[in-house]
């Protein structure tokens, strides 16, 4: 699988709302659940990127109370990259 820019999220019920789990992220002509973007991830490192101001990391997956979630890797640059995209429409 191609590297696949993620440009939006969604999160249910509130966007705004950083205790609610990621529902499902998408790009240009794609969406994928997060069940399954955790799933590529783990088979693939490389399946998901987020790009804020031209600088590009890595999505990848992370583990909270025995829960995986998908989060970005640390750049120093945006705290949250993938908290920050807009919502899906």
């Amino acid at each position: 699988m191609a590297a696949r820019q993620i440009t939006c999220i969604t999160k249910l019920p509130n966007h705004q709302d950083r205790h609610r789990r990621i529902q499902a992220v998408a790009g240009s002509g794609w969406r994928d659940s997060e069940e399954t973007a955790i799933a590529n991830v783990k088979r693939d490192p490389g399946s998901y990127y987020v790009s804020e101001q031209g600088k590009s990391v890595w999505v990848k997956v992370a583990n909270h109370d025995g829960r995986d979630y998908l989060k970005t890797q640390t750049d120093y640059f945006l705290p949250d990259n993938l908290l920050s995209l807009p919502e899906c429409r």
